[in-house]
């Protein structure tokens, strides 16, 4: 009787860590409940690899970052190792979230889209030269708007330490899901200079300070080479500039002598839909933080201001 009994226990509990090694969301639970510090390591994993933030549950910026902290998680709670290393031990994101990852992430931007389609503001038609101040009225006193500008405002709230990179996830879920024409209504938004509340509302619609203003802020040059070695940023300034600078695109490509040759005034924007919709899909990247040119040697000036002109000159969309 004691052989079968130690048997059919040892039957039980091989079949319960089998359940829960394969299930990584189980396991989590288990690790924040179970007082032995496995939270700790639980929790510097969602802060490196951003998957408890809002539009951004499923890809790390820092991949590199995010992967190291899954290794520490797997080494020091090997129980996790079977839901977040493949078998030739190699442990990363990709493993923790697995299909859950790309099917959560869908039904999020779809529930999110359908929701807009509830929404008044997306049967209104896209005017320009909208105050800033009455763009975030319509947004407040809509159901819809107010629900997903709290959740996008939450993550970038001025009133806590600012969360760069979540910041940044929250703002492209944001304008990401929204209709084309409220995100113009939003993005192209103005103020004229002594109105007080409208910058205040400004700041708030378009991620100021904590996703766009660094201290000190970097130059442009620095940027778009920060951004050229990010492959989802390198992707998005790519589309942005072959919509909305297609004459630069065409004559130098990615070639900065020759770019040093082109003259800011002599560049036309395209300024059509395609290009407004690159551009708005830019925001939440490194590409929409603000750059300078100031303090650099002359002979970076010219290709600096050349940049500076395409990612934040006017012209394209007054």
């Amino acid at each position: 009787v004691i052989i079968f009994c130690f048997t059919v226990l040892f039957i039980y509990f091989t079949c319960i860590s089998t359940v829960q090694t394969t299930d990584c969301l189980h396991l989590r639970e288990q690790c924040i409940n179970a007082g032995n510090g496995c939270e700790r390591v639980w929790n510097l994993v969602e802060d490196a690899c951003n998957i408890s933030v809002l539009g951004n549950r499923c890809k790390a910026e820092d991949t590199v970052g995010c992967n190291r902290i899954i290794q520490v998680l797997a080494d020091e709670y090997p129980e996790f190792k079977n839901c977040v290393c493949t078998t030739d031990n190699i442990c990363s994101i990709t493993t923790l979230l697995g299909k859950h990852c790309s099917i959560n992430k869908e039904n999020n931007s779809m529930e999110t889209q359908l929701q807009w389609g509830l929404s008044a503001l997306s049967k209104q038609a896209y005017m320009t030269n909208r105050s800033c101040l009455d763009v975030n009225r319509e947004c407040v006193e809509d159901e819809v708007c107010n629900k997903q500008l709290s959740l996008y405002l939450k993550v970038c709230s001025v009133n806590k330490k600012c969360n760069v990179e979540g910041c940044q996830a929250a703002i492209r879920f944001f304008y990401r899901n929204m209709p084309f024409e409220v995100a113009q209504m939003m993005i192209f938004c103005d103020c004229i200079q002594r109105d007080e509340s409208c910058h205040r509302a400004k700041e708030l619609l378009h991620g100021k300070p904590c996703a766009v203003t660094v201290a000190p802020p970097p130059s442009c040059l620095n940027v778009i080479h920060m951004c050229e070695e990010n492959e989802s940023c390198r992707k998005k300034y790519t589309t942005f500039r072959s919509k909305c600078w297609r004459h630069v695109t065409k004559k130098c490509y990615n070639d900065e002598a020759c770019l040093e040759t082109l003259i800011k005034d002599d560049i036309p924007c395209s300024a059509n839909a395609d290009c407004k919709a690159a551009y708005i899909s830019s925001w939440g990247t490194m590409l929409h933080m603000e750059c300078t040119c100031q303090n650099l040697p002359p002979m970076e000036q010219p290709l600096c201001e050349l940049f500076h002109h395409m990612l934040h000159s006017k012209s394209c969309f007054s």
